[in-house]
């Protein structure tokens, strides 16, 4: 089998584990009930939530940034916001062709002499520097949670929190030391980032005038964004709402109420990434700092 050969069955098996998780959760809600939850939304909130997102993704390319000038490529911010969006893009809606950073580690090291493994590396610290954080807040937002099957592993998330700083902290220091100049700062970002997707999901949660278990509701869409990460499905479609689906069972919540959480979150996101398409078209032009 041939490499071509073998990506496209595994686009087709991504495919086919986002239909049959679509497929179920659909099985398991009353869709009635969730388009009725979705239709009586409040657009001013959604609008907020949406800019949050915006910022999100727009603060997580600065990170990005961030790595690419420490191995030597002096990307301007604003070509490197372009390269994002399109990333986004190609994430989201082509993936069965090349993924968002698989295209931009292609056109990094296509356009500027260096090393295929540090390029691999720094978009690999990136997505895990982004999950370092996720875990960190969900960790947090665990303790407050009450009556839940959570209580009897507290003491393991209250250790988790400076644990994985130090194991993550360690392995930059030891095996990328190339970047870690920018480790604190690049985690400063990823704070920043999933502090405004949390802000989204509260406003979200206003917006569809959920006024219970906001922490609950939180704590959930944190699992579900690291589950989301994982390369099981297209865009993460289905994967995120399974999690909210089951978190919402284990912790005693409203399923139609949790699934049109992480449906509207999705849709904001798809229509950002969208934008995405314009350079698509019109591949963007890569500068870089000016001495």
């Amino acid at each position: 089998m041939t490499k071509k050969q073998r990506k496209r069955l595994l686009t087709l098996l991504k495919i086919l584990i986002s239909a049959a998780l679509i497929y179920f959760i659909f099985n398991k809600i009353n869709l009635k009930d969730v388009l009725t939850i979705l239709k009586t939304s409040n657009l001013f909130y959604l609008f907020i939530a949406f800019l949050l997102v915006i910022f999100s993704k727009v603060t997580a390319s600065f990170r990005l940034n961030l790595y690419f000038h420490e191995i030597g490529v002096q990307l301007t911010q604003k070509s490197n916001l372009k390269l994002y969006i399109l990333g986004m893009f190609y994430n989201l809606f082509l993936p069965g062709g090349i993924g968002g950073d698989a295209y931009k580690g292609f056109i990094i090291k296509k356009k500027y002499e260096v090393k295929t493994k540090r390029v691999i590396s720094i978009l690999l610290l990136d997505r895990l520097s982004g999950m370092l954080l996720l875990f960190i807040f969900a960790c947090t937002l665990s303790i407050p949670l009450k009556e839940s099957i959570l209580n009897n592993f507290k003491w393991a998330f209250i250790i988790g929190i400076p644990l994985s700083i130090t194991i993550f902290y360690f392995l930059n220091k030891r095996f990328f030391n190339y970047v870690f100049p920018v480790f604190w700062k690049s985690a400063g970002y990823s704070a920043l980032v999933q502090f405004s997707q949390l802000l989204a999901i509260w406003f979200i949660l206003k917006a569809l005038a959920i006024e219970l278990d906001t922490i609950a509701y939180l704590f959930i869409f944190l699992i579900s964004s690291i589950v989301s990460v994982l390369p099981l499905t297209i865009g993460g479609i289905g994967s995120r709402e399974v999690t909210f689906l089951y978190g919402a069972k284990w912790l005693n919540l409203d399923t139609n109420t949790s699934v049109s959480i992480s449906l509207v979150f999705f849709l904001i996101t798809a229509l950002i990434s969208l934008t995405g398409m314009y350079y698509h078209l019109k591949k963007p032009k890569l500068e870089v700092i000016s001495n």
